[in-house]
Order: structure tokens, then sequence, then C-alpha cells
């Protein structure tokens, strides 16, 4: 029997870059938007409710390339001293089913995520935008910043949290700029992030302004919303998997939203937003 190799976080965020990343999540993207044609082969996620200590578990099997791969990840949004995200990855070999690797998936899970937002954010954003405002102060947040960071230039970097101590942290670590309210972060920025685990919109259509792109990463429930409808309904948007975000996203879900496409395909709008799970 061969032996499977494990790959260790430490190990994985010494190899692992974002130079090296967004391009390959990009032609996945591709691959994937052409169904069989592509050669993925991706089911919607399985999630696996833990009321009880108001957590979740994803199953997320997939087929590509000559691989097979599965990532279990777990979400527990209370944890104080652990991180809200566990994961790991099994990957095996696609022609005979051998095991080949298990890979600590804490900082793919976040890089993955944040590379995604940048591919879209690279398609659909004005080239010119300077701006750039995160909601919200986890993982996701972080990972956001050095993605974006790493591919555009802005001027001013704005981050809020529902509790200003964490976006000052967050802030002072990152080198940007703490602000009290929502609203105060997004008046005026180009490319906004909101990676929340709200439910109820976070970000108004209100404070929009004409021409912004806005990457909506946290609402991964049906009951979860981090964008207000009247925004969904008023921009053009687009989605990592239509299959999926019909059936998870409560932005979509709730907003009632029935006209989505996928990045490769160029829709005009005033305001942009990318719903990613």
């Amino acid at each position: 029997m061969q032996a499977v190799a494990v790959i260790s976080e430490e190990t994985v965020k010494r190899f692992l870059t974002y130079s090296e990343l967004i391009p390959i999540i990009s032609s996945a993207f591709g691959q994937f938007s052409r169904g069989q044609d592509g050669g993925v082969v991706q089911p919607v996620r399985m999630m696996v409710p833990v009321q009880k200590h108001n957590g979740m578990c994803y199953v997320m099997p997939c087929l590509y390339d000559g691989y097979f791969s599965t990532k279990i990840v777990t979400f527990f949004k209370d944890n104080v001293d652990l991180p809200s995200h566990n994961a790991y990855i099994s990957l095996f070999d696609g022609t005979n089913g051998a095991m080949r690797a298990l890979i600590a998936g804490e900082t793919i899970t976040a890089k993955r995520t944040a590379a995604m937002s940048a591919v879209a954010t690279k398609f659909l954003a004005r080239s010119n935008s300077k701006i750039l405002a995160i909601l919200g102060t986890g993982t996701q947040a972080r990972s956001h910043f050095l993605c974006l960071t790493s591919i555009f230039s802005f001027e001013e970097v704005r981050i809020w949290g529902r509790t200003f101590s964490k976006a000052e942290a967050l802030a002072k670590e990152l080198s940007c700029k703490p602000c009290e309210s929502a609203e105060e972060a997004v008046r005026g920025a180009d490319i906004i992030v909101t990676a929340t685990s709200s439910s109820t919109p976070v970000l108004k259509y209100e404070w929009v302004k004409p021409g912004a792109h806005v990457n909506g990463v946290g609402a991964c429930r049906s009951t979860w919303q981090e964008l207000d409808p009247e925004l969904m309904r008023n921009a053009t948007v687009y989605a990592d998997s239509m299959e999926a975000i019909v059936k998870e996203s409560g932005d979509v879900i709730l907003s009632k939203v029935k006209n989505l496409y996928y990045i490769e395909k160029s829709q005009d709008g005033p305001i942009v937003i990318f719903e990613l799970l």
C-alpha cells in the first residue's frame, strides 16, 4: 500500500501563494462553467447542522483532472479560543481510488475563497478602483485584504465589524482605517467585501455608489443575509455555482433574484455583485 502524504497547515502556508493560486482559480472557474465539457464533477455540498453548539459541517466532493477530493469544513461561529473554521481535505487518485494525501484545509479554505473573489473582482470591477471596504473582522476579512491588495493598488482600505475594538485591532494589524459603522466604511468605496455571518443585511442599497463591485462572502446558509434585497434586485448578480447558489445563498433566496450570471459573461450594470459559497 502506497504511503499517504500528510500535509500540515504550516506546509500549506509556506507554499500556497496568491500569485500561483489566482490563475488556477481563474482556470477552474472556466472549466466548471462549461459543465461536463469542462471535466469537472462537483455536486452541491452537503451541510450538517450542529444546532446545539451553533455550528455546521460541510462536505464537499469534487472530481477533476484525474483526482477525486473531499473537503470537510466545520464552522462554529461562537468559538472563542479556536478558529471558527476547521477543515481537512482528502485527496484520492481518480483512476483507481487510492488515497494520496490528507491536507490541512484552513489556509486553503481562506485563500481559495479570497482568490475566487479576486478573480471575479479582476474581471468585473472597474480598473481604476481605489477604495476597498471590508465588512467583517474574521479569517475571511484578513484573507480578502491580503489577496485583493496583491492585485490592486488601493489608496485606502476601510474595515468595519460589529465590535469596533475588533475592527480597530485588525485595522492596526493591516494598516487600514477602522470604521465605526458599515455605512462609513462603504460610502464611496469602489470594491466592497461582506465577510460576516449575519442573518440580517449589513450592506444597504443606498450606501453603495453606482459602479461599485461587491463580493458577497458570508451568506452561506439559506437563512443568512448580508446584502439588502433592494441592492440585490438593482444589481447585476454573478455566481460561482448556479446550482448551489439558488439552494444555499440567503442573499439570493431571500431577495428572490432570478437573473444570475457566470463571471465569464459580461452583463454591464450600475452595481455588480459576486455571490460565492
